[in-house]
Formats: structure tokens, sequence, C-alpha cells
């Protein structure tokens, strides 16, 4: 449980890890979106965001590697009541969507209308996140979002891709390909976000895939096809690890794909699920905690520039037995905050 002082109030009611901030003397401001309308397997999604601010006053802050990330300002920014209410509403309608379409493979004339309304919403999720981002961006913040489902970032990737132009490539870890187009008609699924990003009118230079090891045939021949995309399949690196190559080799040659400016979107279920048992959809394989440490610090340590992050699809237990989900999202989050303001200046 997060910790509490002895007059009862938990030590995350004053802010991420513990820690009171304000936006104006904080260089990361982190976007919490409880958003996960078109989940299409396990749900929780929307409550990752507070699992991991109420698991966060857990963690000791030092770290050997980057140190006290804390010290630079990481300020949790106020989740948006519109979305969480709009969340609510539409998820319904898309999960009847969802049956209908995997029963029948057609809808009827009120799924029709639901799913436009869906689709609707969604993008104003979109736009919700892109325009706090680039209000936020204007101000000299870098930003993250916190979500929510893996369409929650979007809205930041577009306002970046804005910002430079697209000068800047994404490492995106993750157990899927997310490069579905409009899956299951929902236009802005969490299985269509690379699609999407990829589709921009100004692209990011370059999308380098780790820990996928869940995808159809069509996003495996996107992938081999589309020359901004480098994956580096489960499978295929695990294979060279039982030869011998070691995973900070493999590091290397990752982020040696990437170039010099990098955002970073972790989908936990990159992990192995008994890092995150109770993401929406594991996958046997993937990363394992240590793995995804030393990919993060090797990237950390280059001369890359890392321009901002998401942290998405961690979910809580069902019955909340447990903070176990929240735990290991809180230690991967402060892991993309201390690489990402390691050389930002202490406002």
């Amino acid at each position: 449980m997060a910790h509490k002082d002895n007059k009862g109030t938990s030590h995350s009611d004053h802010g991420l890890f513990g820690i009171p901030t304000t936006l104006e003397n904080s260089a990361l401001a982190l976007i919490p979106i409880p958003w996960e309308v078109t989940t299409s397997y396990g749900s929780g999604a929307s409550e990752g965001p507070e699992a991991i601010l109420q698991a966060s006053p857990q963690l000791d802050l030092f770290d050997l590697r980057f140190g006290e990330a804390w010290r630079k300002g990481l300020h949790w920014m106020e989740a948006s009541k519109e979305l969480i209410s709009l969340n609510s509403r539409l998820k319904p309608m898309a999960q009847e969507v969802i049956r209908q379409w995997e029963e029948q493979r057609k809808l009827n004339a009120l799924n029709k209308q639901h799913l436009e309304e869906v689709n609707q919403g969604c993008k104003k999720m979109v736009w919700h996140v892109h325009n706090q981002s680039k209000e936020l961006l204007q101000a000299g913040k870098t930003v993250a979002v916190v979500g929510g489902d893996h369409s929650s970032p979007e809205g930041l990737i577009q306002a970046l891709s804005d910002k430079y132009d697209g000068d800047f490539g994404i490492l995106h870890v993750d157990a899927h390909c997310d490069l579905r187009m409009n899956y299951q008609g929902f236009e802005h699924s969490h299985a269509s976000i690379m699609h999407n990003v990829l589709n921009y009118h100004t692209p990011p230079q370059k999308l380098v895939q780790v820990g996928i090891r869940d995808f159809c045939k069509q996003e495996y021949e996107y992938s081999q096809s589309d020359k901004r995309i480098c994956t580096f399949w489960d499978r295929e690196c695990k294979s060279q690890m039982s030869l011998g190559k070691p995973w900070a080799l493999i590091c290397s040659s990752i982020v040696s794909e990437l170039p010099h400016k990098v955002y970073v979107s972790f989908d936990i279920d990159g992990l192995s699920p008994e890092c995150c048992p109770n993401t929406g959809t594991p996958v046997p394989g993937g990363l394992s905690f240590d793995e995804a440490l030393l990919l993060l610090e090797t990237l950390g340590k280059s001369n890359k520039k890392i321009i901002g992050f998401d942290l998405n699809e961690v979910a809580p237990a069902r019955d909340r037995s447990n903070e176990w989900d929240g735990n290991v999202g809180s230690r991967i989050l402060y892991q993309l905050c201390g690489w990402t303001t390691l050389n930002l200046k202490t406002t």
C-alpha cells in the first residue's frame, strides 16, 4: 500500500512518488489519460494511471545510474474529468460493437451508429492530449503520457511531430506491432497507434520495435515493406541470446537504429507477464525487468536525446489484492523519467 503519514493521508496525495511539485518548477509534465474505450480483450488500463500513482511512494528515489531524477521536478497533471466521463460512456458501446463484429462479422444500424460515436469520441481524446501537450511544450516542458490503453499517447506524438517536423524516431517496446489499420472499425484503436503515427503528414523518421511477439500477417508484411520500420522480434532476440550473444550488444544494436532525437513508447506488455499479470493482452515471452532497464540505460547513456515518452496498459489486479502491476509500472516510469531528464536543467 502507499505509505501513509500519522494523519492517515496517503503520500500519493502529495504527488507522484509522494513528492509535492508545481508545474512551474518542474522539468517534466506527466499527463494521466485514464482511457480504454477500444480495448478488445482484458480491461483495467483506464485505472493504470491511478494504480501507478498510488504505488509510486513505495520507491526509494536514488538510482545508481542517473541519481535523483525527482529533483528535476516530475509534475503529475490532473486527469481530465471530461475524458473520464467520456471513457465510461463510450466503452460499453465499443464493447457491443466488438461483440457483434466478432460474432456476425457485420454491424446492425444501431452499432454502426455506436461505431461512429466511438470514433468521434476517440478523436476528441486524441485532440485533447494533442492540445494539452502542445501547450506544455510551448511552455518549455518535456511531456509524457501515462495511459490508459496504447491509443492514449497519439496526441502527444502528433504534437512532437509538429514541433520537430518529424525529425525523431520512436523506440517502441511492446508485445504487439500496433500496425493494424482501423482495427475492428476503430480509427484510434490501441492496436492501430503506430499505423496512425506513420501516416501523419510529418511522420517520425524511424520506428524501432522491441519485444514484438504477437502480430498478424498483414502487420508483418507492413513492417517488412516500410523501410522506416526496424523490428527486433522477440523470438529472434531470444535465439541470439541462447547462442551466446549478450543482451547488452543487442541493446546497442537497437539504439544504433534510432536517430538523434528519440521518443519512447512503452507498453507494459512488452515485459514478461510475471511483471504485469493484469495487463489487458499479456503474451508469453518478452523482456525481463532487468533487460528493459538495460535497454533504457543504453539509450540514456548514448548520444541520443529523449524528447518525450509514454507508459501504458498498466492495469491493477481486479480484486485489488495487491499493487504488483502498479509497483512495476511506477518503477518503469521512474526509469523513463530518470533517463529523460538526465541532461535537463533543474528549474
